[in-house]
């Protein structure tokens, strides 16, 4: 039986954190219609709470009255690694003493990739690995050249430039998320973006943040989950509905259409600042590709499931240039080569990436590690085979899934 449907997936998760951290140091009251509440939005829901912002919470949207004076405190940042980055950057300018601690994956997730510029900013911080002490102070603006394409970072180093006594400058060889960016003129923010030379340059003004409104779409990251099930597993169709189409954010999608699946994108409309619309896809027939460079930014968090679609195409596939990966919840190139292997998959490790070849599953013993995308791509992994599977920890998807099973049986499919 194949996956059958019309679904609306969870919100997205990177606009939710950054339209509750705008919102809690905004002036006045701002809305945030339709947020994700898994475990890591509510990492930043809890801290927000912490500085002294008010949040109602009401059915499907949260009130939030911004603090005009931030509360000393610690911060406990759960396993979410955009808290803690976000939130480092956004106190580094505010009066007070703050902590942030994590859990023990989160605890040794590099900060030195932000850390680094806000002390060029003239910010208080000891550690570069949590717990993190920040002590606020005056900021001065900075004009800083990303290394290595980061949303967080970014968004860091801009939250961070509001409260400093000069503009802030970002520049990008690749882009990264842009949500940040995008965002910020809602709430005031003075920010003006410019491309030269293939570098985009963001530059923000310090800027007073105003209460705003903001609607967040359905998170594409999620939905790449039923594209994958649905271009894989045979007799299906499932459409996905008021998905977030950023650019910046659908490289996986432009990946399973390079890679020969049936994608139909329909209903594109505005939505604040963003794109949505509704994906369809269905059963479909890939051949391998290559992805590296400019491409890997814009699907980061979808190359496990790259793997696992890459291993039912008719040809190999191979991934370079992120290492990154290597720097998440898990190092997701190990884990992953792991557990697919463990299911019969014919992946092989690189330094910044892998190789994977056409496979056939088989049942197996296999575990999520804890992190959340990789409890999602398994159960997408059980689908394919006859054969039992058993996926330890794979409660790991309520940190931005929290109904994925459920929805998994709505789609026509029942995982042991």
């Amino acid at each position: 039986m194949g996956l059958n449907g019309l679904i609306r997936v969870p919100s997205d998760k990177s606009i939710t954190h950054r339209a509750l951290l705008l919102g809690a140091v905004a002036h006045g009251q701002t809305t945030v219609y339709d947020p994700l509440l898994g475990e890591d939005c509510r990492s930043t829901l809890e801290a927000i709470r912490r500085l002294g912002a008010q949040v109602d919470e009401q059915a499907e949207r949260l009130v939030i009255t911004g603090s005009p004076s931030l509360t000393s405190a610690e911060f406990d940042c759960g396993n979410s690694g955009t808290t803690m980055r976000l939130l480092t950057g956004l106190l580094a300018g505010y009066d007070g003493t703050f902590t942030l601690t994590g859990d023990a994956s989160l605890s040794k997730r590099p900060m030195r990739r932000v850390t680094a510029p806000l002390r060029a900013m003239g910010a208080d911080l000891a550690g570069d690995v949590a717990p993190l002490h920040i002590r606020g102070r005056a900021l001065t603006g900075i004009d800083y050249t990303l290394p290595v394409a980061s949303a967080q970072v970014k968004s860091a180093i801009l939250l961070a430039g509001l409260r400093a006594d000069s503009p802030t400058i970002v520049r990008e060889p690749v882009l990264s998320r842009d949500h940040t960016e995008r965002m910020l003129p809602l709430f005031n923010g003075q920010i003006d973006i410019t491309s030269e030379e293939g570098v985009r340059t963001i530059r923000l003004s310090p800027s007073v943040l105003e209460g705003a409104t903001v609607a967040v779409p359905a998170d594409p990251s999620s939905a790449a989950f039923w594209w994958a099930g649905a271009a894989l597993v045979p007799d299906s169709r499932v459409t996905t509905t008021d998905v977030c189409l950023n650019e910046t954010r659908i490289g996986f999608l432009r990946t399973l259409e390079r890679m020969g699946a049936h994608v139909d994108v329909t209903n594109v409309r505005a939505l604040g600042e963003e794109s949505v619309g509704d994906v369809t896809v269905s059963t479909s027939t890939l051949h391998g590709i290559r992805l590296d460079g400019t491409a890997i930014p814009h699907q980061i968090d979808e190359l496990p499931l790259f793997a696992l679609v890459a291993s039912q195409a008719s040809s190999p596939s191979s991934v370079r240039d992120a290492g990154e990966l290597r720097v998440k919840e898990t190092d997701r190139i190990q884990t992953v080569a792991s557990e697919l292997k463990a299911l019969g998959v014919d992946l092989r490790e690189t330094d910044d990436g892998f190789d994977v070849y056409p496979s056939h599953l088989h049942g197996g013993h296999v575990s999520s590690h804890g992190d959340h995308r990789l409890a999602m791509m398994l159960q997408i992994a059980d689908l394919l085979t006859t054969e039992h599977v058993t996926i330890d920890d794979v409660e790991a998807a309520d940190v931005s899934y929290p109904r994925f099973r459920d929805d998994l049986q709505r789609l026509g499919r029942e995982i042991e």
